[in-house]
């Protein structure tokens, strides 16, 4: 019988939002598809998260454990992925559609001979083979995908599955490896700022636009987002203007964010920016043109200035969290 394998990125011993959800996914296709579900966690520690994985339904957590894994190297991560797919008879790989695994897809699917289905919203299988949905041309469409044979890679966007435990007693396998990471050196890691909350795991996003073009309006957006717990996202243009740091552009050509709740502050919604973040599932627009573009793809449409909106949206946020 062979293995819907799912990969799980666990900063710290514990896995992301985004992580758990793709091993939700990879449970349910298991189910029904008769094969075995497995997660495969790459860490210092990696048999740390078992626990966690296993109330989501791995049956079965290959840990493989490593110093190499304390920086996110690409040749360490697809060796070890290489072996545990080859271990576990993978016949689909599910992986959370981020930063690092878009930077490791390709070589991964070289090293195994597998196809690849990147940044997909729905996957499932098909009459000979795994069938998905892909988001393109700036998600102003959707395209219908398929790959035949095995293994298959798939990278599935933050939020298109819902998390949902399943527990079970998960059976740890650990990997041992020689792992070399010499060939390359990390430099920095450009992330979030301490204290703040990571855009790619974040259940509430605060995004500031174009209109948030002075010092007390991003005071505005920082305070909305720490009452709201939220992480801090940008436009590409006032990203450009230094309001904002490029790590926290979202976009075609930033960051994918698919959060419970996306609020836009002075965000006009341009097509390139809307594609990431069409994704999420209640989209709040605060802007003070009524014709802006982001009204057209938000839940919530408040037309007004944000000097105004945002500090009476913070008070009321304040006046219910007390009560």
């Amino acid at each position: 019988m062979s293995t819907v394998l799912s990969y799980v990125a666990a900063p710290e011993g514990v896995p992301t939002r985004a992580s758990l959800e793709v091993l939700t996914r990879a449970r349910q296709l298991a189910e029904a598809g008769g094969h075995r579900v497995a997660a495969v966690v790459l860490s210092t520690d990696a048999a740390a998260s078992a626990d966690v994985l296993g109330r989501y339904g791995a049956a079965t957590v290959y840990a493989v454990s490593d110093a190499a894994f304390a920086e996110p190297l690409n040749a360490p991560a697809v060796q070890a992925l290489a072996d545990v797919m080859a271990r576990a008879d993978a016949a689909l790989v599910l992986f959370p559609s981020t930063e690092g695994v878009k930077d490791l897809l390709g070589a991964l699917a070289i090293r195994t001979d597998a196809a690849v289905l990147p940044d997909v919203v729905e996957v499932d299988w098909v009459d000979g083979g795994v069938g998905a949905l892909r988001p393109v041309m700036a998600s102003k469409f959707m395209a219908r995908v398929r790959a035949e044979g095995s293994p298959v890679l798939v990278s599935m966007r933050a939020g298109s599955v819902e998390a949902s435990e399943a527990p079970v007693e998960p059976t740890v396998e650990n990997v041992s490896l020689s792992l070399d990471a010499s060939a390359a050196t990390l430099r920095e890691i450009a992330g979030a700022a301490a204290g703040m909350v990571d855009l790619a795991d974040a259940r509430i996003v605060v995004a500031a636009g174009r209109g948030v073009k002075d010092a007390a309006a991003k005071a505005l957006v920082e305070e909305l987002a720490e009452v709201l717990g939220a992480a801090i996202g940008a436009s590409r243009a006032v990203v450009e203007t230094g309001v904002f740091p490029a790590t926290a552009q979202i976009g075609q050509t930033g960051k994918v964010v698919s959060p419970d709740l996306y609020i836009g502050v002075g965000i006009s919604g341009a097509i390139q920016h809307v594609a990431g973040m069409v994704g999420s599932r209640t989209i709040v627009a605060i802007n003070q043109n009524a014709d802006a573009p982001i009204f057209d793809v938000a839940t919530y449409g408040i037309v007004g200035d944000l000097y105004s909106v945002v500090p009476a949206l913070i008070a009321e946020i304040k006046k219910h969290k007390a009560g």
